[in-house]
């Protein structure tokens, strides 16, 4: 695979793992010549690559002076981004090449929650009740409002670090640990967020915002664990309804307070017993495969989408067929090292199963990192004609997994032998 040669250029900043995302780099890559900004040099994306900078993705002037020597050898006509913690360099970078893009300004209320949080207050769209919370004692004085269980988090939108707090023996905890997490990623600046905790269901509604309208692509159905990592998505035109279509206007109305009107989003809403609440904006491509799970399931490139966009374009949104699509996700069920990995050869041969991807090797130490999460073992991806099907071969594709973990690892191992000596 080459780039491809005498097209259009387009600037991509970060590309993200390579499980997750050579696919949606591939498509770029046939259809645009691809310059690359990231914070180290490629390696896997090589072949896909016309051109490429180094620098530090926080640092928007290093991005803007990376930018601007690209645009020296090269006439870029778009800039694209599918890593939210880029979203606002990739505007600022927009605006300075003058190509297609979003305001900056817009792009940095969606990025921050408890900005995004005042601007859909002042309009009505419905969230949850929330407070910023600057330190403990204010994390007590937010959970007195706002009641348990509650929800604390970092005010930029993700979700890691986000923890439940059931009660008020609980706070303490839960603030040093959401503490040290926006201190890990380099966001404490931006403080924390108190909000009501609105359990599941939880929809992805993936949109496709062009001059003068919102076209909703897909809705993408998540399931989390209690640490609020996903734990698979489906996506399953069939599965529409009234609520789901409550979801999508609530969603639209987001982006419209924001400003959003521009490339292709992810809004988080979580469909509640009094209607949908919009947790989170993030103006650009979703994670974990989700557009792939959307070309799989409707025949709708969103990467191609949001390419087209970013080069000016009007993209090609129409489907192609109907049916259901599953990604799942295999986390370790304890810490330590892992012995080994595998997959059931027979699942190779299922015409249902997309893929299945190993993402660890044997020897690797599973622990916990700062935001309490344990790496993923595995990703595995099912399609089917109903939504009933997909779940049941999602099932039947997670139990192919084995995995062998020693909660004991080399370390521990050497410690305990030399207490024993």
């Amino acid at each position: 695979m080459t780039a491809h040669e005498g097209a259009p250029a387009l600037l991509l900043i970060g590309t993200g793992e390579r499980h997750y995302r050579q696919d949606a780099l591939k498509s770029l890559a046939d259809r645009y010549s691809v310059l690359l900004l990231d914070d180290t040099a490629p390696t896997w994306q090589q072949p896909f690559l016309a051109g490429h900078q180094v620098a530090d993705l926080s640092d928007t002037a290093a991005l803007r002076a990376a930018a601007t020597s690209l645009a020296t050898a090269h006439d870029i006509g778009g800039v694209l981004t599918w890593n939210p913690a880029a979203t606002v360099p990739a505007a600022a970078i927009a605006e300075l090449l003058d190509t297609a893009g979003l305001d900056p300004a817009a792009v940095h209320a969606s990025r921050n929650q408890a900005a995004a949080r005042a601007v859909l207050d002042a309009h009505g769209v419905a969230a949850p009740r929330w407070l910023p919370v600057g330190d403990a004692g204010q994390l007590r004085i937010a959970a007195e409002y706002l009641g348990y269980p509650l929800v604390l988090k970092p005010a930029i939108a993700g979700s890691a670090g986000a923890v439940r707090v059931g009660g008020s023996e609980q706070l303490d905890a839960a603030y040093a640990f959401t503490e040290q997490t926006v201190a890990r990623h380099g966001t404490a600046s931006a403080g924390l967020l108190a909000e009501e905790y609105q359990g599941w269901p939880e929809v992805g509604v993936e949109v496709v915002s062009i001059p003068g309208r919102h076209v909703v692509a897909a809705i993408t159905h998540t399931q989390r664990g209690e640490a609020f990592e996903a734990t698979d998505r489906l996506v399953a035109p069939a599965l529409r309804s009234p609520v789901t279509d409550a979801a999508e206007q609530t969603a639209i109305e987001a982006l419209e307070a924001l400003d959003i009107t521009h490339g292709v989003s992810h809004v988080t809403v979580r469909l509640t017993s009094t209607g949908p609440r919009v947790i989170a904006v993030t103006p650009c491509l979703a994670d974990d495969l989700i557009p792939h799970l959307v070309r799989l399931a409707t025949g709708i490139d969103l990467v191609a989408a949001a390419a087209d966009l970013a080069m000016g374009l009007l993209p090609d949104l129409r489907p192609s067929h109907l049916r259901a699509a599953a990604i799942g996700f295999v986390h370790p069920h304890t810490a330590g090292e892992l012995r080994s990995l595998t997959v059931e050869p027979s699942l190779a041969a299922r015409i249902w199963c997309d893929r299945a991807v190993l993402e660890q090797q044997s020897g690797t130490r599973l622990a916990p990192s700062a935001d309490g999460r344990t790496a993923r073992l595995a990703h595995l991806m099912v399609t089917a004609d109903t939504p009933a099907l997909c779940r049941r071969r999602l099932d039947r594709a997670l139990t192919a997994v084995h995995a062998t973990i020693d909660p004991a690892g080399p370390d521990d191992r050497a410690n305990e032998q030399a207490a024993a000596a």
